[in-house]
């Protein structure tokens, strides 16, 4: 069966409210099943936090980036955009966020890019899942970020421990 994304992105395309999407008995059983397995993705995020197998930078700022971009559009008009708590409950979100985003071999190294890396990955998760052709936007979001990764890198470099910035003047 299709995932609550997949309904209530057919059902706006179709002119219904979020309310009356809400109200449907067969989205309340399917968001249900999805709460539960994202809920377990977190579960098993935060052990992997714990067990400082991966850093908490790309999965917090994912899912503060995706409430805010999430909350923005919700409290523009609540009843064409779904609430931050939907977006996080629904589709992929924990696995991307913890289990895809924070790939070693393809995230950003330092850790201002790392949250910067995240952020963008929320942003556009959100994006293309509201304004896109489809409902969950993890593996486009991740992979679109990841091509912007080098830059991202390269703009967020550690100072060298014992060099001093040169000013414009200093040169």
């Amino acid at each position: 069966m299709a995932t609550p994304l997949d309904e209530s992105k057919t059902a706006f395309q179709m002119g219904l409210m979020t309310s009356e999407i809400i109200q449907d008995k067969h989205f309340e059983l399917n968001y249900s099943s999805w709460m539960w397995i994202n809920l377990a993705f977190l579960a098993g995020g935060i052990s992997l936090l714990f067990n400082k197998i991966i850093q908490w930078q790309i999965p917090f700022s994912v899912l503060l980036s995706m409430g805010l971009t999430a909350s923005v559009l919700y409290f523009y008009d609540d009843q064409i955009y779904l609430s931050a708590s939907s977006h996080w409950l629904l589709g992929a979100t924990m696995l991307g966020a913890f289990f895809i985003a924070t790939d070693p071999v393809t995230a950003s190294t330092t850790t201002k890019g790392r949250i910067i890396y995240g952020a963008l990955i929320g942003f556009f998760i959100i994006i293309i899942r509201t304004f896109g052709g489809y409902p969950d936007a993890v593996a486009f979001s991740v992979l679109l970020i990841n091509i912007a990764v080098p830059t991202i890198d390269h703009y967020t470099k550690p100072r060298t421990y014992g060099h001093q910035l040169l000013e414009e003047n200093d040169v």
